[in-house]
């Protein structure tokens, strides 16, 4: 069997290649990225390709003869230049999609999201029905939803192509904790002070509740579904439910109540400032997201999470403290210059 994995030097991209490549199964693995990367695993041969500039011919010379493709890529910076991100991850995929159906690869898996749904309950679980409309304040969540239409689109379209999408709570791991800081708290945040002890209250914001999943579980899934013949979307998430509560226990602080307005507009404020690259319209997303249920990728994929949400948290914390980092563009511990070269280069507007 030989797949294609965009998207394959980021932190879902390393966990899903890690997985395929311990299957005998899997012959070859053939990863896109934007950047060569130093880091390699058995079976991987890495083609850069920006996907939004590629051209038909570059693409359909990659995924010829693939009997998977795996789209993974996904670019969640400049938060303030949407247009950009939109060129990249809504055009990019279409790119992909649209090669697929050419070269007549039978299978497409694709990395939703939570954040793809609809506004949710947060005393229940949703289940793969649940609207896909996400929230329209935020670039990611627009992206993701309309990515969904698309999908239905061309699931009706090319009905022979065995399509998969995954939708994973906010996905962690040690070595991915770097790039995570990088990308939604910014340089300002001071990593090494971030250990039990050190931090003595977790503001607790009412909505403030999610679900996790390690990355190492989400590449599991992926393997899964790339080896079976299943179809359709599956809800990737481990418990605990992450709240302020669980996230105060890891770091041996108190939960202090605090009104969402208040935290909101203190997230505002650091946006405007360029102090934090996350926008106020990604914590409304945040707020809103439903709990789901993940009974269909139990019983349809047999997949379990190895790793509680707490693990997969707990892991995050110590990368950010130790720097963590893999020897991949996305994924490295530190970026040209620092932290000073990140401010320099202005929080929230590289790509």
């Amino acid at each position: 069997m030989r797949v294609v994995v965009t998207g394959a030097t980021g932190n879902l991209g390393t966990s899903v290649v890690e997985a395929l490549s311990e299957d005998p199964r899997v012959t070859s693995i053939t990863g896109i990225a934007r950047r060569e990367p130093e880091w390699t695993r058995p079976k991987l041969a890495i083609e850069t390709l920006d996907l939004p500039q590629a051209t038909d011919d570059e693409l359909d010379r990659i995924l010829t003869g693939a009997d998977v493709v795996i789209h993974l890529a996904w670019l969640f910076q400049p938060t303030r230049d949407p247009a950009t991100t939109w060129d990249a991850n809504v055009l990019g995929s279409v790119r992909v999609f649209d090669a697929v159906a050419r070269c007549e690869v039978p299978a497409l898996l694709y990395a939703s999201s939570v954040g793809a749904y609809s506004p949710g309950p947060k005393d229940r679980t949703v289940d793969e029905q649940w609207p896909t409309h996400g929230w329209p304040g935020a670039a990611y969540t627009r992206e993701k939803a309309y990515l969904e239409r698309v999908l239905d689109a061309f699931t009706r379209t090319h009905p022979h192509i065995r399509v998969v999408r995954m939708r994973p709570a906010f996905v962690f791991k040690r070595e991915a904790a770097s790039e995570q800081r990088r990308l939604f708290a910014g340089p300002l945040v001071p990593a090494s002070l971030v250990r039990p002890g050190l931090v003595p209250v977790v503001p607790d914001v009412p909505g403030l509740t999610m679900q996790a999943v390690h990355s190492a579980d989400v590449g599991e899934a992926f393997r899964l579904a790339t080896l079976n013949p299943v179809r359709g979307a599956f809800n990737l998430a481990a418990d605990p439910v992450v709240d302020p509560k669980l996230i105060a226990e890891l770091l041996g602080a108190r939960t202090v109540p605090l009104p969402a307005v208040v935290a909101r507009t203190a997230v505002a404020a650091a946006w405007k400032l360029h102090a934090v690259p996350a926008s106020p319209g990604l914590f409304d997303a945040v707020l809103r997201l439903p709990l789901m249920d993940t009974t269909r990728a139990r019983t349809d994929l047999a997949w379990t999470a190895r790793y509680s949400a707490a693990d997969a948290l707990a892991e995050f914390l110590t990368g950010l403290r130790e720097r963590e980092g893999m020897a991949t563009p996305p994924l490295a511990s530190s970026v040209a210059g620092g932290r000073l070269g990140e401010l320099a280069t202005g929080v929230g507007k590289k790509p």
